[in-house]
C-alpha cells in the first residue's frame, strides 16, 4: 500500500477516534450534534496531529452532509466563492437533506477578504463552517466571523491516548500486521511524537520502511532515536517543525543569543512563515522574558508589529532582526510573569475576597452611607504620594506576589517600595 499509515489509519466514525474526550465522549457536545443532526458552524484550534481534519470528516459522515475543503494556503478569494455557490446549489437541491459543510484548514491564513467573503453564507445558513486552526483564534479571525462559530479546543493526546494509538496501529493496520514487530519500550517514541498522532504514526512509517521486509520490526529507545537522527525530516512531512523552530527561536532569545535568534529568524523567513506571527512571538518575549529588566522591550516589540502591517515583505525582515537582536541583548526578568501567576493562583485558592470598604466605589448616597469608601486615604495628599494603607482584601493581609529580580532597573524600584513600606515617618 502506497498510502502513508497515517491515512491508512484514519478513523471514519467517533467509535474508532481516539483523544478529545471532552468533545466527542459521552454526553459532550460534539457527540450532541451529531446525534441530532444539527451542526453549528464552528472552529477547532489545536496543535498538529491531534485530529482536527478526522474530526470535521467524521461530523459531515456522520450526518450525511455534503462535504467540501479548502487549505487556507493555496486558496484565494475566487476559490471562497466558487465553492460557496456549490454549495449554495447543493443547500438547494430538492436531493440534499442537511445543509453542507464547508471545511477550512488552517483557517488562521485567510486574510480578513477572505474572511469577509464567508460571512454571508454562515449568516444565511448556505453552509455550515468547520475552521481549523493552529492559532488563536481570536487573534487570527475577524470578530464577525468568530462570533458566528463556536471555538472548540483540541489538546496533545496523553501518553495513555498515544498507547492506544500504538496498540490500534499494530493490530489493525494491514501492513503492519503482516510483519514481526517487537516493541520493548515507548518512551522514546512516545516523547518524539510530543502529543502528536501523525508524527507517532510517521514515526512507525519510518521504522517500517528502513527495517528489510525479512527482519523483525523492533520498536525500542535507542532504535528509534537512532532512525530519527538519520532522517529528521520522515515524522516532519507536514509541517510540524515550524513548532520546533519557533520554539528554537523563543529559547534562543531567552538565552540571550542574539546570532541563533537571528539564525532561526531566517530559518522562519526563509520557510514562509507569516510575519504576524514571529512579531506576536516578539512582543510575548518581551512581556514575559525581558519584562521590567527592560520595559521597552515591549515597546520596540509593539512598534515591530505595528511597522511589519506598513511596510510588509521583504523589508518587514529588518524590524523583526532589529527586534530579535535587541531583545536576545536585553537583561532578563520573568518576575511580571511569576507574579500574575502567583495572584491568579492565590485568587483560585481563595475565592472571591470582597473588596475592602475603603476601596470600593461610592456613587450614591446609599453607599456612602453604608461606609462605601469611608477612610479611604487619597495618596497625593501626603508626602511622597504615599500613605500606608490596606489595599488587599482584609482575609489576605499583605501577601507578597512580586519578586524583585537581580537587575538594577527592578532593584531601584524594589528599594523605593522598601523605603515606602518601611519607613516610619509614612504610615
Amino acid at each position: 500500500m502506497n498510502l502513508p499509515l497515517a491515512e491508512r489509519l484514519r478513523p471514519h466514525s467517533l467509535d474508532d477516534y481516539i483523544g478529545q474526550t471532552h468533545l466527542v465522549g459521552p454526553g459532550t457536545i460534539l457527540r450532541g450534534m451529531i446525534a441530532t443532526g444539527n451542526v453549528s458552524s464552528f472552529i477547532l484550534w489545536g496543535p498538529p496531529g491531534v485530529g482536527k481534519t478526522t474530526l470535521a470528516k467524521i461530523i459531515a459522515n456522520s450526518v450525511d452532509a455534503p462535504f467540501y475543503t479548502l487549505s487556507a494556503v493555496h486558496s484565494g478569494v475566487k476559490d471562497v466563492r466558487d465553492v460557496l455557490e456549490r454549495c449554495r446549489i447543493e443547500a438547494a437541491s430538492m436531493f440534499t437533506a442537511r445543509r453542507p459543510i464547508l471545511f477550512i484548514d488552517e483557517i488562521h491564513r485567510f486574510n480578513k477578504s477572505q474572511q469577509d467573503s464567508l460571512l454571508a453564507a454562515v449568516e444565511t445558513g448556505v453552509v455550515t463552517l468547520i475552521g481549523a486552526t493552529t492559532e488563536n483564534p481570536s487573534f487570527e479571525v475577524i470578530r464577525p466571523l468568530l462570533s458566528r462559530a463556536q471555538v472548540y479546543v483540541l489538546n496533545p493526546l496523553s501518553e495513555d491516548e498515544l498507547k492506544q494509538l500504538l496498540d490500534r496501529a499494530l493490530t489493525y493496520d494491514p501492513v503492519l500486521k503482516s510483519r514481526n514487530v517487537r516493541v520493548e519500550s515507548t518512551t522514546a517514541l512516545f516523547r518524539f511524537a510530543g502529543g502528536d498522532a501523525r508524527k507517532l504514526l510517521n514515526i512507525l512509517d519510518l521504522l517500517l520502511q528502513s527495517t528489510p521486509e525479512n527482519e523483525e520490526i523492533l520498536i525500542d529507545d535507542s532504535v528509534v532515536t537512532d532512525r530519527l537522527q538519520k532522517n529528521p525530516a520522515a515524522y516532519d512531512k507536514n509541517g510540524e517543525m515550524h513548532y520546533d523552530i519557533i520554539s528554537a527561536f523563543i529559547k534562543s532569545v531567552r538565552g540571550s543569543d542574539p546570532d541563533a535568534a537571528v539564525y532561526w529568524l531566517a530559518r522562519m523567513i526563509e520557510g514562509g512563515e507569516e510575519p504576524e506571527f514571529i512579531a506576536r512571538r516578539l512582543c510575548i518575549l518581551a512581556a514575559e522574558d525581558v519584562g521590567l529588566a527592560n520595559p521597552n522591550a515591549l515597546l520596540l516589540a509593539n512598534a515591530t508589529f505595528d511597522v511589519i502591517h506598513k511596510i510588509g515583505w521583504p523589508e518587514g525582515r529588518i524590524p523583526l532582526a532589529e527586534c530579535t537582536v535587541y531583545l536576545a541583548t536585553s537583561p532578563k526578568s520573568n518576575s511580571a510573569y511569576m507574579a500574575i501567576n502567583d495572584a491568579l493562583e492565590l485568587v483560585r485558592s481563595t475565592g472571591n475576597q470582597p473588596v475592602p470598604l475603603h476601596l470600593r466605589n461610592a456613587p450614591t448616597a446609599l453607599m456612602k452611607k453604608m461606609g462605601y469608601g469611608a477612610d479611604y486615604k487619597y495618596s497625593h495628599n501626603y508626602p511622597g504620594h504615599f500613605v500606608r494603607q490596606q489595599f488587599m482584601p482584609d482575609s489576605l493581609g499583605h501577601p507578597t506576589l512580586w519578586h524583585p529580580a537581580d537587575n538594577p532597573a527592578e532593584q531601584r524600584s524594589a528599594a523605593l517600595q522598601y523605603e515606602r513600606w518601611h519607613d516610619s515617618s509614612k504610615k
